[in-house]
């Protein structure tokens, strides 16, 4: 399906019934990446697994950012009239995740943040090396993305007033302490960090990542 908003059209996969879930994938991914999972949450909820802006079938601009990429996420939600959202984002669609929240929208009921960063340095070390790498050779908007931004201060994470479950693997990309740091600036929040799972294991094993949403 698709939905026009005020400069793009994104693409969304729906099903099931029930409250809304929103699925929010990672960088250079689609929302297939949620593939596995989708028929167990739609169960549950109605599940709605979108290609962000420049990814899958959404629009292609030349503007890479995640804040704008979180409006576009706003725009549709509140142009579908949807309430009491379960929103749920890998990696780039954590990220989302986090500045959607800090913006206090009321038709959040819980976010669900998984492999996210605050800023460029909250990845390893090595793995921000070789992005870099990467991007010198390549010059890929995607990389220079990632290289840049976000830039989410503690002020933001402090005005997240939803149940927050923050998620990551016990050998991801980004540093175990800065995944401590996003659940400890959020009031209340629950951290979860899976023993021997990578940046996107858990992501992409679907029954792994139902128990997590429907925990």
């Amino acid at each position: 399906m698709f939905i026009n908003l005020d400069d793009i059209t994104l693409f969304y996969e729906k099903t099931g019934f029930g409250d809304p879930l929103v699925l929010l994938h990672g960088n250079g991914e689609d929302h297939q990446i949620f593939a596995h999972a989708i028929e167990e949450l739609s169960q549950v909820y109605t599940v709605y697994a979108v290609d962000s802006r420049n990814h899958g079938q959404s629009t292609m601009t030349n503007e890479f950012h995640y804040e704008t990429m979180a409006l576009d996420i706003e725009q549709m939600i509140e142009k579908l009239n949807l309430n009491h959202v379960t929103l749920v984002g890998f990696s780039d669609g954590g990220i989302l995740c986090l500045i959607i929240a800090s913006k206090q929208p009321s038709w959040l009921k819980k976010i669900i943040a998984m492999g996210a960063n605050l800023y460029p340095s909250g990845v390893k070390p090595n793995v921000n090396f070789d992005t870099r790498k990467d991007y010198e050779r390549t010059g890929n908007p995607y990389l220079k993305m990632m290289l840049e931004e976000p830039m989410i201060t503690n002020k933001m994470l402090h005005k997240i007033n939803v149940p927050t479950l923050v998620v990551a693997g016990s050998d991801d990309v980004i540093m175990k302490g800065h995944t401590k740091k996003i659940a400890n600036h959020i009031k209340d929040s629950e951290l979860i960090i899976l023993d021997g799972e990578t940046h996107e294991s858990y992501v992409v094993r679907g029954h792994h990542l139902v128990d997590i949403i429907l925990k």
